[in-house]
């Protein structure tokens, strides 16, 4: 990965930035999307201070304008982009019932047309170039049904759809286009559910989560992280359109 260009959308927090801090050790050089400047600052600190190149864009991924504009500038600074992970997500619990029109409009506009925005502005510099790598960050949400996910696991199955056409469509043009579908993994967005969801009782919960999966704990970013760099990398050239539980053992053996 060294000198790749590498933009990580939502990599000032959780998974992101654990793949943002991967991908600079790796030596590629890293610009995060972010819709927290506070967040992705502090993330470039981390990973200047480890000696890593990797640079920040405010934006929001959901506003077409501001995604073009933002690669643009990437293209524009270091002529190329040969990596993007789409990782910028947000969750919701509920039902059909409980989940109301305004909560699907807010999944869809990041999670689904995010995703849509990065690639729509990112494949045509891919193509010109002679080809990249895509990773977007789907979930076992998209594969195996979930209770109270129902907004949720709507947003991630698109993921893995838009992987599929994407990989099909741009596989002729040296574009690989994968997903990683993981389980429960342990990120400051579990604590502060447990802190406020169960108050008092964290600890007991939390060990009840881990449970869950068959390997007996959650998840951690950096093996997520870990799997994202081996996909994007020169190493899995003869892997495209293939989506990558990481989960624990919960598809497939739970």
């Amino acid at each position: 990965m060294k000198d790749k260009v590498a933009i990580v959308t939502g990599g000032g927090s959780g998974i992101g930035q654990a793949i943002t801090k991967t991908f600079s050790e790796r030596g590629a050089r890293v610009v995060i999307f972010d819709l927290s400047a506070e967040a992705a600052e502090e993330t470039l600190t981390q990973v200047r201070e480890a000696g890593g190149s990797v640079r920040n864009r405010v934006c929001d991924v959901s506003n077409q304008q501001n995604v073009v504009g933002a690669v643009s500038s990437v293209i524009e600074e270091f002529g190329s982009v040969d990596i993007l992970v789409n990782n910028a997500g947000i969750g919701h619990i509920g039902s059909v019932e409980t989940t109301t029109e305004e909560d699907l409009d807010r999944l869809y506009a990041v999670n689904v047309k995010g995703v849509y925005n990065c690639l729509h502005a990112c494949v045509p510099q891919m193509v010109k170039q002679g080809g990249g790598a895509i990773l977007n960050l789907a979930s076992i949400a998209s594969k195996v049904g979930l209770a109270d996910r129902f907004g949720y696991s709507m947003t991630k199955g698109a993921v893995l759809t838009m992987t599929y056409s994407v990989a099909i469509d741009y596989v002729s043009q040296n574009i690989r286009c994968n997903c990683v579908c993981p389980g429960r993994v342990h990120t400051a967005f579990v604590d502060s559910y447990l802190e406020k969801n169960f108050p008092g009782k964290e600890q007991e919960v939390f060990k009840t989560l881990a449970a869950y999966q068959p390997i007996g704990r959650m998840g951690k970013p950096e093996e997520v992280a870990a799997l994202a760099a081996f996909l994007c990398s020169d190493e899995a050239s003869f892997i495209t359109g293939s989506a990558y539980d990481i989960d624990g053992g919960v598809t497939n053996i739970r």
